[in-house]
């Protein structure tokens, strides 16, 4: 079971912002992916939900720093 509301609330609204206001695709697909991750979401779901690679998605997210 994916851990669920892992964000703090800052966190959250930075990564919203960065969503709606970046122009680097790959920083708003890795804002996505943790936004859905922070919402209970398996790797296999968001790879279903974006149509990208599992490996992409892990790759993406265990790169993040907060």
């Amino acid at each position: 079971m994916p851990v669920k509301n892992f964000l703090t609330q800052e966190q959250k609204e930075n990564l919203q912002n960065a969503l709606k206001e970046s122009e680097d695709k790959h920083f708003r697909q890795r804002a996505l992916m943790l936004l859905l991750m922070n919402d209970g979401k398996t790797y296999a779901e968001i790879t279903d939900f974006l149509g990208c690679s599992y490996r992409s998605v892990a790759k993406r997210v265990l790169s993040w720093k907060p």
